[in-house]
């Protein structure tokens, strides 16, 4: 017999069951996941500083079931778009808890923002000069923070967000806020990356978000009454290209907060903490969320590998990009393991969900598990050749509940008009 790892529920209902009540491709979230996630943040980032707020990031995962998960535990919102916005409000979230990032803010988007009280980060001066053109239509005050990005050594600079903190650029943005006299700037915020195993650039992160408080502080009297120090914790998928394991590779929530907290409170007066934000998606929500496929047809490949063809192609699964993520059989015929290539069952070359992974004997029927897919696929999926399927909720109590329904040609083609010449 093959030693296989086999996988035939998932928070003990079985794959069975679900697959012949909610169709196949099928994804899967745990409540249960979600909640552990969001508590082992929390309790690692509690222990070391003592005002810590999380804002769920909506581009990861806009999904209402995992939004409305997180704000039930604690967390606050946070967007980068007007369409997210109308998202997070319809949630029934506070204007006051919902942060407002991104590049592009439309200036309707922008107003109704500034008008209802949100937290907004800005990205540019064109926003500035926005805001400060809706602050004398509105009468509103506008409390805002300024988003910066800088060198971190070997990490990429992210230097299209945001204005860059080492050639000045956002001090003199912050001299420009001052001295326009219609916006207070209350917060700053950065976004160093994504993905990111090494948590000492976080610690150096903090020490320019620091530096910069206090001139801001110093040099214009500001009271800055939040930093947020944006997302880009790792989940423990596997990077194309890694050798190690993800376990050997993925900072734990202790050490993400130990490097940026430590460089906070040894800032800062007790009296003076700023409210320290975290936007983190990845890390919370990618473990919390599986795929079931469905094997369609097998080949023999050219080169000799096992080509298996299953009904989740690329369309579905964006981030089998740059992940290579586990596929866990849920039947061992006891044959012998080798080695595969699966295939989406799109008419493309590139719909490839994993070049090459060691698996039993696989056949036509048989259902495969992949994961963690549960950050960004159910944002950057699309209907390209196949429609989006079913998405499903397990609770902490072994409830299964229909969280996203599977789309139909009808749903597709809503919004498509034929022109009357072409139906003569």
């Amino acid at each position: 017999m093959s030693q296989s790892k086999i996988q035939k529920e998932i928070e003990g209902v079985s794959i069975a069951s679900l697959t012949a009540q909610y169709g196949s491709p099928l994804f899967v979230y745990s409540e249960r996941v979600i909640r552990e996630k969001y508590q082992e943040m929390m309790r690692s980032f509690s222990h070391c500083y003592p005002k810590v707020q999380h804002a769920w990031s909506y581009k990861t995962n806009y999904l209402q079931a995992i939004c409305k998960s997180f704000h039930k535990l604690g967390s606050w919102a946070e967007v980068v778009s007007a369409m997210e916005y109308e998202m997070a409000r319809k949630l029934g979230m506070k204007p006051s808890k919902i942060i407002f990032n991104g590049p592009f803010k439309p200036y309707d988007g922008l107003k109704q923002a500034i008008v209802d009280g949100a937290i907004v980060n800005i990205d540019n001066m064109d926003e500035l000069y926005d805001i400060e053109k809706i602050v004398a239509e509105t009468g509103t005050p506008a409390q805002i923070g300024i988003r910066v990005n800088m060198e971190l050594g070997t990490h990429m600079a992210w230097d299209r967000f945001g204005f860059n903190l080492d050639g000045g650029q956002a001090y003199q943005a912050v001299k420009r806020i001052v001295a326009g006299g219609k916006a207070t700037l209350v917060g700053v915020h950065a976004h160093i990356g994504t993905f990111i195993v090494d948590a000492a650039i976080y610690r150096l992160e903090a020490q320019k978000l620091v530096a910069f408080y206090q001139s801001l502080q110093k040099d214009f009297s500001l009271k800055i009454h939040y930093l947020d120090i944006g997302g880009g914790f790792a989940s423990y998928n596997r990077l194309k290209g890694t050798y190690l394991s993800t376990a050997d590779m993925i900072p734990s929530f202790d050490a993400y907060a130990e490097a940026i907290c430590s460089e906070l409170l040894n800032a800062f007066t007790p009296e003076d903490l700023p409210l320290l934000f975290l936007e983190s998606g990845r890390a919370m929500i990618d473990e919390a969320g599986s795929l079931i496929a469905t094997v369609q047809a097998t080949k023999r490949l050219s080169n000799g590998l096992k080509g298996v063809v299953i009904d989740a192609g690329v369309n579905l699964l964006f981030t089998s990009f740059w992940y290579d993520h586990e596929i866990i059989p849920t039947v061992d015929r006891g044959y012998g393991q080798e080695d595969h290539v699966i295939y989406g069952p799109l008419c493309m070359q590139i719909d490839v969900i994993r070049e090459q992974v060691k698996l039993p004997h696989l056949e036509k029927d048989d259902s495969i598990i992949i994961r963690p897919v549960g950050a960004y696929n159910n944002t950057q999926w699309m209907q390209f050749i196949t429609l989006r399927p079913n998405v499903v909720m397990i609770s902490e109590k072994g409830e299964v509940s229909l969280i996203r329904q599977a789309e139909t040609v009808d749903y597709l083609q809503q919004g498509e008009k034929i022109p009357e010449w072409l139906n003569d």
